[in-house]
């Protein structure tokens, strides 16, 4: 594949830290572009645009210090062409979520697995500053009910999403000794909150927006916990990393978010209720994903000052303030444009 890098180029582009975002068009990965260029960096994204979501980066298409490419992470040809004169790369790009990879489990191990490791290695010996790979805490899997999961914490994937992730995490440590960048882990909470890629298939923005289009909303194992983060939040964080000193991010995992966010699905349905009290939800018991797990937050507020500045509630809030102005209408019509449903590949 020929890669091209669309976008306009300047000379005060070559002095400014530019971030390569693998999978930069997604749900994260939008929104981490706006939140870099407005704090001053050069941002390159590479996509192949699995969900069909090329409309996601149209905003930022014109921004002088915006370049984009269309590519692959599993093509190391892409990535080649994607690191040239960049200053550090966050590693967003993969089939995210659980039902994606047990729906596409070939292209989950082509990209999630394969993709993501031989990438990691490649970067090895191309004179950046840092390499952040987004993992997950899905990572915890299944946890007693009194145990708070730390970064020490045994991982328990429990499927072929979170099985990935950790073997990418093992692979990046791994690299530690004999890697010329900084390499670090951030395990991410669930993520919540607006962007141009819009993704309806999280609890969050799911719950809210089937229960504003009065929709009866089928729950299953409503005291499992979770924890959640906001895009935004995300955002801050991967800037922190980026900035802080090597010797307290290398080789170092963290997880990302925040333990006023840590919440079961029935607090979250408390929650909209506020806002649409006229909600239809049934509970069940015994779901098809019996993950449950409460996530401490110490290590990364101890040891880069971070805490969320968005909550549950605001996220929330949000998300209807947006619903009643009419964004989102179609979603409903298109699921495929809001979620990973299905993949071009």
């Amino acid at each position: 594949m020929n890669s091209k890098i669309l976008g306009n180029k300047s000379k005060n582009n070559m002095s400014k830290r530019k971030v390569l975002l693998l999978g930069g068009a997604g749900y994260v990965g939008t929104v981490l572009s706006s939140h870099l260029l407005k704090q001053g960096y050069s941002v390159r994204a590479l996509d192949n645009f699995v969900y069909e979501n090329e409309f996601a980066v149209v905003p930022y298409f014109g921004d002088p210090d915006y370049e984009f490419i269309k590519g692959d992470i599993a093509n190391l040809e892409d990535v080649a062409n994607a690191i040239e004169g960049v200053s550090d790369v966050v590693i967003l790009a993969g089939l995210v979520g659980d039902p994606i990879t047990k729906k596409y489990p070939e292209a989950s191990e082509t990209i999630n697995n394969k993709g993501v490791q031989d990438c990691i290695s490649f970067l090895n010996g191309k004179g950046l500053s840092n390499v952040i790979f987004i993992s997950t805490c899905s990572n915890y899997g299944l946890i007693k009910e009194d145990e708070l999961a730390d970064e020490e914490f045994e991982l328990n994937p429990l499927s072929l999403y979170a099985t990935a992730k950790v073997e990418g995490e093992k692979h990046l440590l791994k690299m530690s000794d004999s890697a010329d960048y900084t390499g670090t882990i951030l395990r991410f909470a669930t993520a919540f909150g607006l962007s141009p890629r819009m993704r309806f298939d999280l609890t969050v923005s799911e719950f809210t927006r089937d229960l504003f289009f009065g929709k009866e909303l089928v729950v299953y194992d409503e005291h499992t916990w979770r924890p959640y983060c906001h895009l935004r939040d995300f955002s801050r964080l991967i800037q922190m990393v980026l900035e802080a000193d090597k010797a307290k991010v290398d080789s170092q995992v963290f997880n990302a978010g925040g333990d006023v966010n840590n919440f079961t699905k029935k607090m979250i349905i408390d929650e909209i209720q506020k806002h649409i009290p006229d909600s239809k939800i049934v509970y069940n018991a015994k779901g098809s994903d019996p993950r449950n797990y409460r996530v401490s937050f110490k290590k990364v507020k101890e040891v880069l000052g971070f805490e969320p500045k968005f909550t549950v509630k605001q996220g929330i809030k949000e998300l209807v303030d947006a619903l009643e102005t009419g964004l989102y209408s179609d979603s409903n019509e298109a699921p495929e444009k809001y979620g990973n449903y299905q993949i071009r590949y």
